[in-house]
């Protein structure tokens, strides 16, 4: 009998042991997903090693992969330092491919992002449908308060001829032979080899001028009288927190 509840003590604690030991391999409740926030002034490092600061000014609500990306015009000198650089110039400096310090016309790209992806409509001038001319004209009038009218013909007629695709600036007019041989589309350029137009299979995008599409048809370029040389922009003091603003 003695023997018997030896034996039935001994399967109780073995049964303890066993029940304590499962207890400590358990995942402490409450545990989660750690969130890496990067310890340098509270910016938060996104995966694609792009950083936002936290509190970053923004106008509109466009999105980028993910990330809001409204255009604002508080745009400062600092804003050519990649740590202080806003959402829209990372954007657009990837679908240039071009260093996010060289992204600062707000008023450009503000326009492009306002418009882009408008459908194509022959004769169309709004955000219902707009044609290739129609929007260079709109944009030429918005960006650079130039009052310019016309087909795309009539536009290639307005401009002073460029000799060689090296001469192209940003607000540079390029054109192309698509229809019977003769100027039939137009589009803004703006930065190594890119330019917004608003094609007809896709609406207003930026294409390159070296695919083989445009690169067939490319008949030419020109610059409109009035638009300023970006490259040599000035940049005007402003009497607040210390900081020069990059002049429209």
């Amino acid at each position: 009998m003695m023997a018997r509840k030896g034996h039935i003590v001994l399967k109780i604690s073995i049964c303890a042991l066993v029940l304590s030991s499962c207890s400590t391999m358990k995942k402490p409740a409450g545990s989660a997903k750690n969130t890496t926030t990067s310890p340098n002034n509270g910016k938060v490092e996104f995966l694609d090693d792009i950083t936002l600061r936290r509190g970053a000014t923004k106008s509109s609500a466009h999105h980028y992969n993910g990330r809001n990306v409204g255009i604002s015009n508080n745009i400062t000198m600092s804003s050519a330092n990649l740590e202080n650089a806003q959402g829209w110039q990372f954007k657009y400096a990837q679908l240039l491919d071009v260093p996010v310090e060289e992204v600062s016309n707000f008023q450009l790209f503000g326009f492009i992002e306002d418009w882009m992806g408008t459908p194509y409509r022959l004769g169309g001038k709004t955000k219902d449908g707009i044609d290739c001319s129609n929007f260079v004209s709109t944009l030429l009038n918005a960006v650079f308060q130039l009052n310019i009218i016309g087909n795309s013909v009539q536009l290639y007629s307005q401009v002073k001829r460029l000799s060689a695709r090296k001469e192209l600036r940003e607000g540079d007019l390029v054109f192309f032979k698509i229809s019977r041989h003769r100027i039939s589309h137009v589009g803004i350029y703006l930065e190594n080899d890119k330019f917004v137009h608003a094609s007809t299979s896709s609406g207003v995008m930026i294409s390159d001028l070296n695919e083989p599409y445009w690169k067939r048809y490319y008949a030419g370029a020109g610059r409109m009288e009035g638009v300023p040389d970006v490259s040599m922009k000035h940049h005007s003091k402003k009497e607040e927190v210390g900081e020069f603003i990059i002049a429209p």
